[in-house]
């Protein structure tokens, strides 16, 4: 196919997964095929609860259920199943593709608690260095996003060079971009909105900024923070870069990157930093 791809990470629940038509809707505007990426065996996507019930579909069922699922698709849809651990299923599927962007639902505990989800998508960034969009199963409820928001920490960044998937999204979508910049002071000065500028401009995610496009967040917590400027600009799609050194730290499950993961009550698009 000619066209961009869009790589969605599917399990067993991608029946009901609504990350799929979230990847989906995106790539109608994109002008984007969708590659559904089946990992058969992977404890990360299929926790060790639900193994019994994923044994029950043999190899068949599950092909006819993906081929089923991606001719329901809007777009042009391929079937890919893999039988690598997952970091090495996506690092392939990348090399193959190139897409413009991974994506990952994030289902509730219901079905596969969100830890699980979390723990894999920080697996996934910290092997496979590439825009990953996390879709949360409920509570958001528009599309297709519009006000993206940006969140930086003030510090200068620099993306991989394949990572161009804001600015086609803003095209795309005809979006707005406000970039969310959380201190731990209640009057940061003029230099914070200086600094929150600048670093998004530098980076080349956002070109062209003004101070009415930058929200100043006052709290302790940065993700939390985050949060609440996201509410207060009216976000329907928050834009967080990913730090490596966060990543790889011994305590990543308590940062930043994987908190909003876990708790953002709209989709949250990854931006793995070269740092």
């Amino acid at each position: 196919m000619t066209t961009p791809a869009i790589v969605v990470l599917t399990d067993f629940f991608a029946v009901s997964n609504r990350a799929l038509s979230y990847a989906a809707g995106l790539a109608v505007p994109l002008q984007s095929h969708l590659v559904l990426l089946h990992v058969r065996h992977d404890g990360l996507l299929s926790p060790e609860e639900y193994a019994d019930r994923h044994a029950e579909r043999n190899a068949r069922q599950t092909q006819q259920a993906l081929y089923a699922l991606a001719e329901g698709q809007p777009v042009p849809t391929q079937v890919e199943i893999s039988e690598a651990f997952l970091p090495d299923a996506v690092a392939e599927a990348v090399r193959h593709h190139q897409p413009q962007l991974l994506v990952l639902g994030r289902p509730g505990t219901a079905t596969t608690p969100v830890e699980v989800v979390t723990s894999a998508a920080l697996d996934v960034l910290r092997h496979v260095p590439f825009p990953l969009l996390i879709v949360p199963t409920v509570g958001w409820d528009t599309f297709p996003p519009r006000r993206l928001a940006l969140a930086v920490d003030g510090d200068s960044f620099s993306l991989y060079d394949n990572q161009h998937i804001v600015s086609d999204l803003l095209q795309a979508l005809q979006g707005t971009l406000d970039v969310i910049h959380v201190v731990d002071q209640h009057d940061p000065g003029a230099e914070a909105y200086h600094r929150a500028m600048h670093t998004a401009q530098q980076s080349g995610v956002a070109t062209a900024l003004t101070p009415e496009h930058v929200r100043i967040v006052y709290h302790p917590k940065p993700a939390e923070g985050i949060l609440q400027g996201a509410v207060e600009v009216k976000a329907d799609l928050l834009v967080v870069v990913a730090r490596r050194h966060s990543l790889l730290s011994s305590l990543f499950h308590r940062s930043v990157t994987a908190q909003l993961i876990s708790e953002s009550p709209i989709p949250v698009l990854l931006l793995p930093a070269l740092d």
